[in-house]
């Protein structure tokens, strides 16, 4: 062996010890990330913390209230079968009975007409009719001279006052009073009246009834301090 061929065997480098190459002999490539995908991963997630919170919303703001299962008509009675409990997100400009109060209702009267799957609500329940017993309901169409400015309300304590004279004039006489109280009011667009209900005494309802109709009376509004 030559003195050059040992020191050629002598000088190579171990096995072990020989950088290590790709396959291809090309050099690694890095992995790129990708800002969007992050983005969309963390939109992906407030999307759902946002779906879970408006469920969840939505279910603690729901309540139990009481639905008309059937037609009821104003002034019969209400039984426990008439109703029904749902639970639904309500208006808070709304009045609905809750549902616990379904037994409490039985034996009451429908205020109004109640029509099946309507929302119930506490104006359309009462304990008593209108009129009640030896009462009778009266209405007068009032031009606005012939009523005070001041809105009336349901209960107002009024009094009809009439002037019967011949052909309209107003006479020398005490005119004719009938004390009554308001039921309900609502306005004739088309003609600018208004119509108030009243409830009066059974044995003036005729005479006032028929001296409302020739339009010769006025309304007045008494105190509303009790």
């Amino acid at each position: 062996m030559s003195l050059n061929t040992a020191q050629g065997v002598a000088g190579d480098a171990p096995p072990s010890s020989r950088p290590a190459h790709n396959l291809n002999n090309s050099p690694r490539l890095k992995r790129r990330r990708r800002p969007w995908v992050f983005a969309l991963c963390a939109a992906l997630v407030a999307a759902g913390a946002l779906g879970t919170a408006f469920a969840f919303s939505s279910v603690s703001d729901t309540q139990e209230v009481l639905v008309v299962s059937r037609d009821i008509k104003r002034g019969e009675t209400i039984d426990a079968g008439d109703l029904s409990v749902v639970r639904v997100s309500v208006d808070p400009a709304l009045t609905p009975v809750a549902g616990s109060q379904r037994g409490e209702l039985e034996g009451s009267r429908a205020a109004v007409d109640l029509w099946a799957g309507t929302l119930l609500t506490e104006e359309a329940v009462t304990d008593s009719l209108v009129p009640g017993e030896g009462e009778s309901l009266v209405g007068i169409s009032l031009t606005p001279a012939q009523m005070p400015s001041e809105p009336l309300y349901s209960g107002d304590a009024v009094r009809i006052v009439t002037t019967p004279g011949d052909q309209g004039e107003v006479t020398d006489k005490d005119p004719v009073t009938v004390e009554a109280v308001v039921v309900g009011v609502s306005r004739v667009e088309e003609t600018g009246e208004t119509v108030v209900d009243v409830s009066v005494p059974e044995g003036d309802a005729a005479d006032l009834a028929a001296r409302a109709a020739t339009g010769r009376v006025a309304l007045v509004l008494d105190t509303r301090e009790r």
